[in-house]
């Protein structure tokens, strides 16, 4: 082995361990980076959360449980939005809470079935931007065969929010017989995208106006159940699903390789992502590997079954542009590896915050 090579490999090794140390808080206070969804949040749940209420349902650290009632398999979700603003192109935050609930059920391959809807209002909230954001709901709630079948309301004083805050939960039902999640991946699956990535993040942060720029990119915001659905009906080689949200596809990479100890080598030049995406992203200074979709999944598909997998994707209409970007190996375990378009490679890690906050 050359020096550099030793070298590498001592930096490689320093990593993992440092990665698998305990996770502990360092912070005496919550900041914004702690919701995040990179590794302030990540650390906020094991230390905190996963510490107080730990049981083994948790512990998988998917974002839902499945569980058996009698002879039925179950998913249960819940997600709270935040957005900001609250009406952007695309969408709205109540279409989103559908949503994105609809879509954390459907990675577990589950049907969704029913929704509850929490709100908190801020005093002097608007009626009709109320009533804009209910009938959203409903709409989102119908385009993905759901129903919001329970909820809440609580009003807190004026300046005690912002607008409107909303708490989604759901249930569904695991009718297939698949195993699904981080422990089922292998060397030698691929990793697939099912659309270009970074179109909701990228939206949000332009209808800020913080940005002096004009396009006409649209947030992404979908349900994902029917695609899903074609993808499950396909191949039953499927072995992991995630939505890439907060922190966008790579932290869902890098959670499945950490949970599985393996590695994930991806293409950057086989990545689908919009040019007013790429652009924005530039002018910003980000990678739109860690921007928000809300529309987009990760899956990791038996490597055998990926040209099948990537048919049932491209099938639907939300995935014309779904694609292969990398595949999984052994070695390194825990790191996300990208070979860059001039040919190198560079480790993909996990940010401490999100660099685009209150996107979801």
């Amino acid at each position: 082995m050359s020096a550099s090579a030793s070298r590498e490999q001592q930096v490689l090794e320093r990593i993992d361990k440092a990665r698998r140390r305990k996770p502990k808080i360092k912070e005496e206070r919550i900041t914004l980076a702690h919701g995040a969804g990179g590794k302030a949040t990540h650390t906020l749940i094991e230390a905190l959360f996963l510490d107080a209420f730990r049981n083994p349902l948790l512990e998988q650290l998917d974002d839902q449980a499945v569980f058996t009632a009698g002879e039925t398999r179950l998913a249960f979700t819940t997600d709270s939005f935040v957005v900001s603003p609250l009406f952007f192109p695309g969408g709205d935050i109540g279409e989103l809470a559908v949503n994105g609930t609809v879509n954390d059920l459907a990675m577990s391959g589950a049907r969704p079935l029913h929704l509850s809807a929490g709100f908190i209002l801020e005093e002097g909230f608007g009626v009709g931007d109320l009533r804009r954001i209910a009938s959203s709901m409903a709409d989102a709630a119908r385009e993905a065969g759901v129903e919001v079948v329970t909820g809440d309301t609580k009003v807190v004083e004026r300046g005690k929010a912002d607008g409107c805050y909303i708490n989604t939960s759901g249930v569904g039902v695991v009718e297939h017989g698949l195993t699904l999640g981080p422990s089922q991946v292998r060397p030698g699956d691929a990793v697939l995208v099912s659309g270009p990535v970074g179109d909701h993040g990228i939206t949000i942060m332009l209808a800020r106006g913080e940005l002096d720029i004009e396009t006409d990119l649209t947030s992404d915001t979908a349900a994902l159940n029917g695609q899903v659905e074609r993808l499950l009906a396909a191949t039953t080689g499927v072995r992991c699903m995630r939505d890439a949200t907060r922190g966008g596809v790579a932290t869902i990479l890098n959670e499945v390789a950490q949970a599985a100890n393996v590695a994930v080598a991806i293409d950057e030049n086989a990545i689908p992502v919009r040019p007013e995406v790429r652009g924005a992203s530039e002018i910003l200074g980000i990678d739109p590997l860690y921007v928000a979709s809300e529309g987009r999944f990760v899956a990791f598909v038996d490597g055998a079954d990926a040209g099948t997998a990537l048919e049932a994707l491209r099938s639907h209409p939300l995935g014309a542009d779904a694609a292969v970007i990398g595949h999984v190996r052994e070695e390194p375990p825990t790191l996300v590896l990208l070979k860059t378009e001039f040919g190198g490679t560079r480790i993909v890690d996990v940010l401490i915050g999100d660099p685009l906050p209150r996107i979801c």
